[in-house]
Order: structure tokens, then C-alpha cells, then sequence
């Protein structure tokens, strides 16, 4: 079982070419850093965020997450579900439901509405899983990190292999 020393990439992590980043180069604990990227969330062709003031939590083995500030997102069609989890670094999870039209026993999004002091600049921020959306990074569409207890954003300019691939359980 390979353990993160904070000090090189595992033998196994995929090389970054130009322009890419591997997720063996992230830190632990994250890292939260402000982007002025497109992003862009839809659900059944119709745009429910679009941002450029996103920001993106980068943690090792995982692909990143962005967090969109509810100003950019149509919170008219979002609403709080009884699901709640905890993380380590961010603190507990709020989870978010298209109000008509879909699957309400399956969150679309996430937010921290008190997250910890590390992480107190995406208070009331939303993160899309993009299993469950079609997300775009400057018109580039996001595939789904595996398993669906992720939310994981891959694109192009993203290595791994990343947490939750099969084999990854002792990561």
C-alpha cells in the first residue's frame, strides 16, 4: 500500500505532460486556490451556474473540485436535502436537490455553510458532482471522477490515476 509522504509522486502516478497537472503533485491537507476560469453547470440543457470567480480545492489523489459563489448559481431551483457528511479539512457538508423535474433522492451539488477556517472563502459556495450534471471548464466537458461518493472534476489537463478508480482503496 503506497503512503503520501508529501515528499515525490508514487511509481505508479501518470506522468504530466505540457499544460497538465498530476494529483500526486497536490498537497494534503488541500489547497484552496482562486480561479477566473469559465465554469459553466447545466441540467438538462438548461444553465443553472456559470462562473468566473470559482474557486478550486486540490487534494492529493483526487481530481479538483470547483466551488462556484451563490451569486453565479440559479438558487430558485436548488434545495436543501437531509443529507449531511464530514470532512476533515472542510467540515460538514450541506447537500443540494433540483427542486422538480429529477431524481430528489440524488444530490446534484454540495456546499460547506460553515466550514472550517482553511476553508472560509467557499462558505456558501457550490460544488456540482458532474456525474449527475454536465459541468464545463472553459468549454471543456468534465467527466465524473469514479464512484459516486466523489465529486471529483476531470479534464484533459488532469493525471492520475485518482481515488476511487478500482484498486485505489488503500489510498
Amino acid at each position: 500500500m503506497w503512503k503520501y509522504t508529501g515528499k515525490q509522486r508514487p511509481d505508479f502516478a501518470i506522468e504530466p505532460g505540457p499544460d497538465q497537472e498530476s494529483v500526486w503533485d497536490y498537497p494534503r491537507p488541500p489547497k484552496l486556490e482562486e480561479v477566473h476560469r469559465l465554469v459553466e453547470v447545466h441540467v438538462n440543457e438548461r444553465e443553472i451556474a456559470r462562473s468566473t470567480r470559482a474557486f478550486r480545492i486540490l487534494e492529493t489523489a483526487s481530481p479538483p473540485t470547483f466551488y462556484l459563489p451563490p451569486a453565479d448559481v440559479e438558487l430558485s431551483l436548488l434545495e436543501r436535502c437531509a443529507e449531511r457528511s464530514y470532512c476533515e479539512w472542510k467540515g460538514v457538508a450541506t447537500y443540494w436537490v433540483l427542486k422538480t423535474g429529477a431524481d430528489r433522492s440524488r444530490p446534484i451539488a454540495w456546499s460547506y455553510e460553515t466550514p472550517s477556517k482553511a476553508f472560509e472563502r467557499v462558505k456558501g459556495h457550490f460544488c456540482f458532482y458532474p456525474s449527475r450534471v454536465k459541468a464545463l471548464v472553459d468549454g471543456e466537458r468534465v467527466r465524473a471522477q469514479s464512484s459516486d461518493f466523489y465529486g471529483g472534476w476531470v479534464t484533459d489537463e488532469i493525471v492520475g490515476p485518482f481515488k476511487g478508480e478500482p484498486g485505489t482503496s488503500g489510498w
